[in-house]
Order: C-alpha cells, then sequence, then structure tokens
C-alpha cells in the first residue's frame, strides 16, 4: 500500500519545482497536476445517486470504489510514497474526501506567493502564447480559476490548520531550499534525504500544448528567480496588497 500525501496552494507559486525536487527521492513520486480529485469527486456523487446501489443495498460497493481510486491512478507507480499535486485539495469539501477515503490524518503542503507576481508570471505566459484576454481583471474575480478559488483554498487551510497543513512560500523555496525542503520532510514525517539542487529534471513533463500554454510547467536545471516585465494597473496592485496581508498574516 502506498502513503498519500498532497501538494496544493496558488498557481504559479513553485509547485512543479517543488515536485521535480521530491521526485529526486527514490521513495517519493512527485509528478504534474492529478486527476486523482476530480475523479473521486465524481465518481462520489455517481454512487451517491446510483438508484442499483441502493435497490440493491450496495452502498459501501461506492464507497469502496471511491477509495480504490487513487491505488489505482498510481498502479504503475513503484515508489511508496506518493506526493499528489491538485490546487482544490484544500478546498473543504475536497479535504473531506481526503480524510473520508484516503487517511484521517492528511499533510498537505501548500505552496503560496504574493497575488501580484502570480497575476504577472500568468500574464506572461499567457502572452508568449499569443493570447490577448484580459487576464488582470479576470484572475481576481471572485471563486473563479486559476487564482481566487485557489486562493479561497488556501484560505480555508489557515483558518482551520490544526497542523495538517504546512505553507511553503515560493520566495522560500527559490532563496532557502535545503531549509524548505527540510521543513516539508519534518512535516510529512519523512526519513531525510540529500537531494540535488544543481540538476534538476522534471521526469513527469505535462503536455503543455493541452492548456494551449507551451512553457507553463518548465523547470530550469537550477534554481533561478525570472525576472518578470509586466507592469499591473495600480488597483490590481492594491488589491493584491489586500489578499497578500490576509494570506500571509499570523504564518
Amino acid at each position: 500500500m502506498k502513503s498519500f500525501y498532497f501538494l496544493s496552494g496558488l498557481p504559479r507559486s513553485g509547485s512543479t519545482l517543488l515536485s521535480c525536487i521530491l521526485d529526486q527521492n527514490p521513495n517519493i513520486h512527485a509528478e504534474g497536476n492529478s486527476g486523482v480529485c476530480q475523479l473521486m469527486w465524481d465518481t462520489q456523487a455517481s454512487a451517491m445517486n446510483n438508484q442499483q446501489l441502493k435497490a440493491n443495498r450496495r452502498f459501501f460497493t461506492g464507497i469502496d470504489i471511491v477509495k480504490s481510486i487513487p491505488e489505482i491512478y498510481y498502479k504503475d507507480v513503484t515508489k511508496y510514497i506518493v506526493v499528489d499535486k491538485c490546487r482544490s485539495w484544500t478546498l473543504p469539501d475536497n479535504m473531506r474526501l481526503i480524510e473520508s477515503y484516503i487517511t484521517t490524518t492528511p499533510k498537505v503542503i501548500v505552496t503560496i506567493r504574493k497575488c501580484s507576481e502570480v497575476i504577472a508570471s500568468y500574464i506572461e505566459i499567457m502572452q508568449a502564447n499569443g493570447h490577448s484576454d484580459d487576464m488582470e481583471k479576470m484572475m481576481l474575480t471572485p471563486m473563479t480559476e486559476p487564482l481566487m478559488r485557489s486562493y479561497d483554498g488556501v484560505m480555508f487551510a489557515k483558518k482551520y490548520n490544526e497542523g495538517q497543513f504546512l505553507f511553503v512560500d515560493y520566495d522560500n523555496l527559490v532563496d532557502n531550499t535545503k531549509e524548505t525542503i527540510l521543513k516539508i520532510y519534518t512535516h510529512c514525517g519523512w526519513d531525510s534525504y540529500e537531494h540535488d539542487f544543481d540538476n534538476i529534471v522534471n521526469n513527469h513533463p505535462e503536455d503543455d500544448e493541452f492548456y494551449s500554454l507551451i512553457g507553463m510547467h518548465d523547470v530550469h536545471s537550477k534554481i533561478v528567480r525570472k525576472d518578470m516585465d509586466i507592469q499591473l494597473s495600480n488597483e490590481t496592485l492594491d488589491i493584491c496588497a489586500k489578499l497578500d496581508e490576509e494570506m500571509y498574516g499570523d504564518l
């Protein structure tokens, strides 16, 4: 049986880099965005409304099917520790999925970053791919992806953290990588491992053509901080400053 851990948080906050680093460990499998959360959600909804299961008193069969999804999804993975990545894990209904079907003592790594930097990074990758949508306003629309729904999940995790969530700031991941990785290992209770931060490889690259965002999940072999030449409006910067204050306060 595999042990499951979870990676969530904001977009453009270093989760791909973190996954690539963790995946260096021969005992840890950490890949790109996972379909486990959505599969479990959809299957649970189907099982709860399935008349045949109810008529034949097979309700617990539906529960067993939902429970089996993580193991089936990673059936070809030989490593016994799996870090499943999904920005939606921190939302309350999805945390209940974890606690009901996977583990009652979840450990969740939550990557965060200043919201203005998230928006600027996203706009930069959009422009590089020829998209001209007004992402600056769209990304601050309440309850939407890619930013605000994830932000809501981060705020839920912050409010109800009883030790299951570890918040990893992008700046710390980039500037203090070794110390940050050590905190993650301590949080998850993993045996120590010496990572190589000068030879980072993405062993599980995502098909960014699917998102029409080539380069979205590119990772450099060495950790570097990339300068962004994106100018955001004063209105956006003011909103982001308030969001950051709420998110980073008391962390």
